[in-house]
């Protein structure tokens, strides 16, 4: 029996060399026995740690279930086929998911497809393609090699989503006319997704080297490339059975066309409120177990895709699952009902849960009506017109990211400030970490090219706001860095264990609102580099380090994601650029092929209530909103008191309670929903709790690989199903009569279906207060 995935505040890294570690099993305990005393942890997982110790592997077995702790420094990785192929599916996937960026319902080519698609086209490659020298390099180096599709994948991927600074030159042209030129907007972009980079890199020895920083997303992509590759190694164990590579193709088949049930042919698979259809027009009952504006008591889906909208139940460790379920259920089923049938923020009148702000009569707030010709507040049409309402939901998943901000801070300081003061006296090779000693035959990347990224970007973020009138003054542009810089590493420690990032877009608009109010290009901007330079700093921090795990040469890895970077990003503004000046009424309600652009239109509102707005008008004394901004004392407090229990009673259950994680797990509320929780939490139970501890060899051999065999299954089905039966003649290819019949529709025909209220408009027909 196998115990659970131990995270920082049970086991730190250690510092013993344990090539000096003779592999018998009594000096492996007494050395994991000195490695409890040095940290004074008494909650390491002994058994499993000498274990590591004598298969010179990693002590965690989610780890050795997936990577490899061999290495061939030989092998082919940075090839010119390896940059040709590369460079090729940064344009394709980054320019294609750009593209659908501005389509409801949209489509994105994850990292999965890339990871399938590269593998067959590398094949190929090196069976047809003729062995000449381009430029003293081969065109065929032979087999195609799995540090070959690693290094592609990374840099078809690393620029694959749209980035998030292309929504600003958006917003500007459709909301506030502006239409600025394309060096603005390549500098601006540029700008935010690099400077991450350079904060990963230079703070990669906390978020990488260390064996206890285990990046859970990248175990189930490292299962898919040994599969794939046809790699064995120790961790899988000696179970019999299906080969993991026939595993992966049956688990991958039936995924992908299951798909085609609740994606296409009976959506009602996917939406499961089987609650809500038996009693369609009962508003409480739609409340509580609906699943479009509902909390998703109904428990069940049957679409994967749904299941995994906030990552692979698969992937994430179960106490942590625990503490996101745990979250979910105190805040969502227990205090939401609370507040609405309260009336708290008078919510009676709103849907119970919803992504739209609402104005006092429960229609859609029209921002354009409070706004002046230089689009900042008309305070007098804001007073005439309506305060901004928001449902009870969405009020709460504020106060809840307000929590989660002050608690990552007090709790990285409590829990984890023992690791990052030893990682900060140690370099990568003094790391006992089989891994880091493989890595360590290879040149490590310098500091100083990550600080000449920084400045390079720096220089063009200072160019971006003073040559063209954003109105963001410099010392804010340094504010927005330094926040990022702060949470950077406290944030990345917990995604590293757990699989969840705690995001700082709220807290970004927070602090731009108030320090530089009535500007909302200079509030977007703000949010950009304050929230997006974490983001990308712990993007290119996850592969970073699945190429620890898969032993890419660090110098590699570098150029490869540099590169990708710059030519995905310009790919994206090029495509944006031709949407924007080729389909007709773009960006608008009215456009006939759906390109509505539903990601533009929240980041427009986004900015309208920070920037336009702005917070002092929503969550000042005496405002509506004013009482959640206790929840940051609340998230400063709630770490303090899990510390002082821990230290009293060191062996309780309060040492798996993660309040930043509790706090912030459960932030993709809007948009997400119970539906993508619920189902969620019960196949993390079954497979990370109940089959890891029952069937553990099983759980060895199979389980990452399942993983990435439903997941890559489900984005071929979606891609398949988009292009060949929606998107060609507008859907003609299809059955129209697929959409009309009773499975696509019924979980429409419901309260739930159509966002009702729980009380009609009063008689006055308007509600909220007197005066704002």
């Amino acid at each position: 029996m196998s115990a659970p995935l131990m995270h920082p505040e049970e086991r730190d890294s250690p510092s013993t060399d344990l090539e000096k570690v003779a592999p018998r099993e009594d000096e492996a305990a007494h050395a994991v026995d000195a490695l409890v005393a040095e940290f004074d942890d008494p909650n390491i997982d002994r058994d499993q740690a000498v274990v590591g110790v004598l298969e010179d592997d990693s002590p965690y077995p989610e780890v050795r279930s997936a990577v490899a702790n061999t290495d061939d420094p030989e092998m082919a990785c940075s090839t010119l086929r390896a940059w040709v192929m590369g460079i090729v599916w940064a344009v394709i996937i980054s320019g294609l998911n750009q593209f659908f960026h501005f389509r409801y319902p949209s489509v994105s080519i994850s990292s999965l497809a890339a990871q399938l698609l590269s593998f067959p086209v590398g094949r190929l490659w090196a069976r047809f393609m003729p062995n000449v020298h381009i430029f003293g390099h081969p065109l065929n180096p032979g087999p195609f090699a799995i540090k070959e599709h690693v290094l592609i994948t990374i840099m078809a991927t690393v620029g694959g989503p749209s980035a998030y600074a292309t929504d600003i030159p958006a917003v500007q042209r459709f909301y506030y006319n502006q239409n600025y030129n394309f060096g603005y907007q390549w500098m601006m972009v540029m700008s935010t997704q690099l400077i991450g980079f350079s904060f990963g890199g230079i703070l990669r020895r906390f978020l990488v080297s260390p064996p206890s920083m285990i990046w859970p997303v990248n175990l189930v992509t490292c299962a898919l490339f040994n599969t794939l590759h046809s790699q064995t190694y120790a961790g899988i164990g000696e179970r019999g059975g299906l080969s993991r590579g026939r595993f992966f193709f049956y688990a991958w088949l039936g995924s992908l066309c299951w798909y085609f049930f609740p994606g296409y042919l009976f959506q009602a698979l996917s939406y499961f409120t089987w609650v809500c259809w038996i009693a369609p027009d009962n508003i409480v009952v739609n409340q509580l177990f609906g699943y479009k504006s509902g909390l998703g008591m109904s428990l069940i889906t049957f679409d994967w895709s749904q299941i995994t909208y906030i990552g692979s139940p698969l992937a994430a460790p179960w106490w942590a699952e625990a503490n996101i379920f745990a979250g979910f259920v105190f805040f969502f089923w227990i205090l939401t009902p609370a507040l609405y049938y309260t009336n708290t923020w008078y919510s009676k009148y709103m849907p119970i849960s919803s992504r739209t702000s609402y104005d006092n009569t429960g229609k859609e707030y029209n921002i354009t009506r409070i706004l002046t010709s230089h689009a900042t507040l008309n305070l007098t049409a804001y007073q005439e017109y309506s305060p901004l309402f928001l449902s009870s939901t969405f009020a709460l998943s504020y106060g809840l990211l307000f929590a989660s901000m002050t608690a990552t801070v007090t709790h990285a300081i409590l829990f984890f400030r023992k690791q990052i003061w030893s990682q900060a006296r140690r370099s990568l090779d003094q790391q006992p970490d089989i891994h880091a000693r493989l890595m360590a035959r290879y040149k490590p990347v310098p500091e100083w090219w990550y600080g000449a990224i920084f400045m390079a970007m720096f220089v063009m973020g200072v160019l971006t706001i003073e040559l063209w009138p954003t109105e963001m003054p410099v010392w804010a542009f340094l504010l927005s860095l330094l926040i990022s810089f702060v949470y950077v590493v406290p944030v990345g420690m917990i995604q590293a264990i757990t699989n969840q990032q705690i995001g700082l877009n709220v807290i970004t608009e927070f602090i731009g609102g108030y320090a530089i109010p009535g500007r909302p290009i200079a509030v977007m901007l703000f949010k950009t580099w304050g929230y997006i330079t974490m983001f990308q700093a712990l993007a290119f921090t996850a592969d970073f380090k699945l190429g620890h795990y898969m032993k890419i040469p660090p110098r590699s890895m570098f150029w490869g994601q540099i590169v990708a970077t710059a030519v995905a990003a310009t790919t994206q503004l090029g495509v944006q650029v031709w949407v924007f000046n080729n389909i007709p009424d773009v960006c608008t309600p009215k456009q006939a092929n759906g390109f509505i652009c539903p990601g533009i239109e929240v980041f427009g509102t986004a900015s309208f209530i920070w920037g336009v707005i702005g917070p002092q008008r929503q969550f000042a004394a005496g405002q509506l909103y004013h009482a959640l901004t206790y929840f940051f004392i609340l998230g400063a407090g709630l770490p303090v008191v899990a510390w002082l229990i821990s230290r009293r009673w060191p062996n309780s259950f309060i040492r798996y309670v993660n309040f930043p994680l509790i706090f912030a797990g459960v932030g993709y509320i809007p948009p997400a929903s119970a539906l993508n929780y619920v189902p969620w939490a019960i196949v993390g139970f079954i497979f990370q709790f109940v089959i890891r501890r029952c069937y553990f060899s099983w759980w060895t051999k199979y389980n990452y690989v399942l993983s990435a065999a439903l997941d890559s299954g489900v984005a071929i089905s979606i891609i398949f199903i988009f292009f060949c039966l929606q998107y060609p003649a507008n859907g003609a290819i299809g059955n129209h009569n697929v959409a009309k019949w009773w499975g696509n529709k019924v979980f429409l025909n419901t309260a739930d279906g159509k966002n009702k209220p729980f009380l009609p408009l009063p008689e006055s027909g308007s509600f909220g207060p007197a005066s704002w």
